[in-house]
């Protein structure tokens, strides 16, 4: 019988995961129990995600305050140092943000305008207009800022993110120079040892500081990539992808998963005869066009993928076709025309007229964010996606 439904995505529930817990096995088991209570099979090509918070949870990778602070101060070589642009957020910065204060005695905090670097904003581009300022050369102090715009609270959350990091580097007993600029040179004005804490433009802006005559330059990635006192840490990613877990400890991004997924792939073979392709999933990549926030505050959406999971859609464009190829075809002459495109099409349809419009992205990147927005980020309780369909096409 002729197929009806296309991809499905199913949150599947787990246990709270605890540190040392099999992560394999639960998963696993998992996904099999809700096969049989809701009376779906698995199907080869079908993908088991999990996300990356219980992957680290399991792991055990936390890093606390004081370990950052040890870090940042042993490579940091000045307890005077600049940390610039980071983004907007009680759960992804305000944690490091006091490890970064811990481990200085003055701060100078610049902040990217008229937002961060994944949306969040301080101001509009209308408010820009309006007071003749330019963000692409115009650097501001904290006083000049205020003089001109006021106190503005973030949009979601009701915060002054100002008032808060300050706040913030203050209560650790430091000092904290606020400035507003986009251009990471205007830093070196003040000090020539910086944190630089942007995560998709890290590697241009350490070049450009070191270019420019900066001595010391960190980024995130350099920050607890080995252990510190028994601390978590991620020798690639070091701070990046971290979350809140206390007000005094971070949950780091996993590590040294690729043999759980490639495990959990083994198993699913063994116990169904089904091969399914496995992945760690972390922030989608998609952009809200409310409140203008780009969700990937994560160096990547997928750390870990089995192969399977390599490369980018080949699709053809079904209304390309109807409305040129097959235009004068109707019904099941059209149907079957397209059907017979698809099967034949090319092993790479790189300049392909009838592919314009599709989705140009990695494998990885398009099914993670639909496991990000499938799972949420609060209660749902299903912290593993199983997604079926994916890989299907008109022709199915």
């Amino acid at each position: 019988m002729e197929r009806l439904v296309g991809t499905v995505s199913r949150g599947i529930r787990a246990p709270i995961i605890r540190e040392g817990d099999d992560l394999s096995e639960i998963a696993v088991n998992a996904v099999l129990n809700a096969a049989k209570a809701h009376n779906f099979e698995l199907r080869d090509k079908d993908v088991i995600a999990l996300t990356e918070s219980i992957v680290a949870r399991a792991q055990g990778n936390y890093a606390t305050v004081n370990a950052i602070a040890k870090d940042v101060k042993s490579k940091m070589q000045s307890d005077e140092f600049a940390v610039i642009f980071p983004i907007l957020s009680r759960n992804r910065f305000s944690i490091l943000l006091k490890g970064f204060a811990r481990a200085a005695k003055k701060i100078y905090l610049m902040l990217s305008y008229p937002s961060d670097e994944v949306g969040n904003a301080l101001l509009t581009y209308d408010d820009l207009d309006e007071k003749g300022i330019n963000p692409y050369s115009d650097v501001l102090s904290l006083e000049k800022y205020r003089e001109l715009f006021g106190y503005k609270v973030h949009e979601f959350t009701g915060v002054d993110y100002i008032t808060y990091y300050k706040e913030l580097i203050e209560n650790e007993g430091a000092k904290c120079e606020i400035i507003f600029a986009n251009n990471c040179r205007a830093i070196l004005n003040y000090t020539k040892h910086i944190l630089t804490c942007d995560i998709h433009t890290r590697a241009r802006t350490k070049r450009i500081l070191k270019a420019n005559g900066a001595e010391v330059v960190l980024g995130m990635d350099d920050v607890l990539t080995s252990s510190v006192d028994g601390s978590g840490y991620n020798e690639k990613y070091g701070l990046l992808g971290s979350n809140k877990s206390t007000e005094d400890k971070v949950k780091l991004f996993p590590r040294d998963a690729q043999s759980l997924v490639e495990n959990i792939q083994a198993s699913i073979l063994e116990k169904t005869g089904k091969h399914v392709e496995v992945m760690v999933y972390g922030d989608g990549a998609f952009k809200d066009p409310q409140g203008k926030i780009w969700e990937l505050a994560d160096p990547v959406v997928s750390p870990f993928f089995t192969k399977g999971l390599v490369g980018t859609p080949n699709e053809l464009k079904l209304k390309y076709l109807a409305d040129n190829d097959f235009k004068n075809l109707n019904g099941e002459e059209l149907k079957e025309a397209i059907k017979a495109s698809i099967k034949t099409k090319d092993a790479n349809l790189v300049g392909n007229m009838a592919s314009q419009g599709t989705t140009p992205r990695q494998l990885t990147d398009l099914i993670g964010s639909l496991c990000d927005l499938t799972s949420g980020s609060g209660d749902k309780g299903t912290p593993i996606i199983l997604i079926q369909g994916y890989f299907d096409n008109y022709t199915n």
